[in-house]
């Protein structure tokens, strides 16, 4: 085959068959097709479109370019995926959750990407938490855990790591269909049964309005179910963040903390059961979503789901006192200082994204591919939507490593809250149910 007739019938508006767009994704594995035809395809791609054959026939090639995943287990193999947001830290909850649900959970996630914060560089902030495991090592924790949360490895659907890279050197990153092919395309190759989407929607999310969110879940919803998973999508809201803390060590101590029922985040809590019980119905182990969030609520109370994360954490080589003990086990900033209120009133709104930039710029993500990430860093005790404020209260806390850091961050984030005289309606969590 001919990357270059591929190609132009891509631009001339054709669609390629399965077996072009197979050879194509093999050759992004193997370096038969050059940057400049991947970059070229990519752009045929945004502006063209596959439409829903081709996205599932990509989507497929693209998984089968690597190592794919079978399983022999007593028990459905589920997973979530989550588009991206501000302090939405829910996998860390959820994938204990649905273990102790019965479910078994090879999470395979994602480090930070732009404004938004990563699962693992979360879980890296844990001392001694390995995401970096082999095949066997995750065969055997999945076996006796039933949950992990690890970085793709190298023989995991290497054509979307070429792709990946050539488009966000390219400006394709927007286009859906490829968005579509590369997350699925990691997440089906962990052989997985049910697969529930969080495709988030607002000022901290990649999809800012509900038309674009409701888009891309739709095309994850069918190209998923095309490539042979059961799924369904949730639209939430991404209008404010989803934990009061943005940054990996500070996002940590909330799951902790709900987890433990020392201080219950309810917008997480809530999005976790509402997620789980979506997986769960999916995967067969409840009668409906409905009976799943029940499920998922009673496992969050009666401190299964912590003690199933306990030991996840142990198992990926964290301290086995973590769940007892991780107050006195996570970092620390040495920096801690308010975000002075200039102004009496409501929260009217919140730039997300801003707040975001801002924790990636104390540290807490990368600027530059490679960059370290401080995991202490970030902000705490952000105000929410309609909450009221006032002059001597603060907005939020930064956690910084010096004192110029923190001067920067305060005046971002008081940029990022618009405060008017009246409380706004606040949306509801759930937007929209798709699939």
């Amino acid at each position: 085959m001919d990357a270059r007739a591929i190609i132009a019938r891509l631009r001339d508006g054709g669609q390629p068959s399965a077996a072009e767009l197979g050879w194509f994704a093999r050759g992004l594995a193997d370096g038969t097709v050059s940057d400049a035809q991947a970059g070229a395809f990519a752009m045929a791609v945004l502006l063209k479109g596959l439409g829903e054959a081709g996205r599932v026939a990509l989507t497929r090639a693209m998984r089968d370019s690597g190592r794919v995943l079978d399983w022999d287990l007593n028990g459905p193999v589920v997973d979530k995926h989550s588009t991206g947001g501000i302090g939405d830290c829910v996998s860390l909850l959820l994938a204990p959750a649905l273990a102790a649900c019965g479910a078994y959970v090879p999470m395979i996630s994602g480090r930070g990407l732009g404004h938004t914060g990563g699962t693992l560089d979360k879980l890296e902030s844990i001392p001694g938490f390995r995401t970096g495991l082999s095949e066997d090592q995750l065969r055997r924790q999945i076996g006796a855990v039933r949950c992990a949360i690890v970085a793709a490895s190298a023989e995991i659907a290497p054509a979307d790591r070429r792709l990946y890279a050539i488009r966000d050197v390219t400006a394709t990153v927007e286009s859906v269909d490829l968005i579509t092919a590369s997350i699925l395309s990691k997440k089906l190759s962990a052989g997985l049964e049910a697969l529930v989407l969080d495709v988030k929607c607002g000022s901290g999310a990649f999809m800012d309005t509900l038309e674009k969110a409701e888009a891309l879940a739709q095309a994850l919803v069918t190209t998923a179910q095309g490539a042979g998973c059961m799924t369904r999508a949730l639209i939430t809201d991404m209008s404010q963040p989803l934990a009061t803390a943005a940054g990996n060590a500070l996002e940590v101590i909330e799951v902790m903390e709900t987890l433990t029922g020392t201080s219950v985040n309810a917008a997480l809590w809530d999005l976790t059961a509402a997620l789980g019980g979506e997986a769960l119905a999916l995967g067969g182990l409840a009668a409906d979503a409905e009976d799943g969030e029940a499920r998922i609520i009673a496992v969050l109370e009666n401190g299964q789901a912590a003690e199933w994360f306990g030991r996840m954490v142990a198992a990926q080589g964290g301290p086995a006192d973590f769940v007892e003990r991780w107050p006195d086990r996570l970092p620390a900033a040495p920096v801690v200082v308010e975000v002075p209120c200039e102004s009496d009133g409501f929260v009217a709104a919140i730039d997300g994204r801003a707040l975001g930039e801002a924790v990636v710029h104390l540290g807490g993500g990368r600027l530059r591919e490679g960059d370290r990430v401080n995991p202490s860093v970030g902000l705490s005790d952000m105000a929410g939507l309609g909450e009221g404020v006032a002059r001597d209260v603060p907005l939020a806390l930064v956690h910084a490593a010096d004192e110029a850091a923190a001067e920067a961050a305060v005046k971002a984030v008081q940029a990022a809250y618009r405060i008017a005289t009246s409380a706004p309606e606040e949306p509801p969590l759930v937007l929209r149910r798709v699939g």
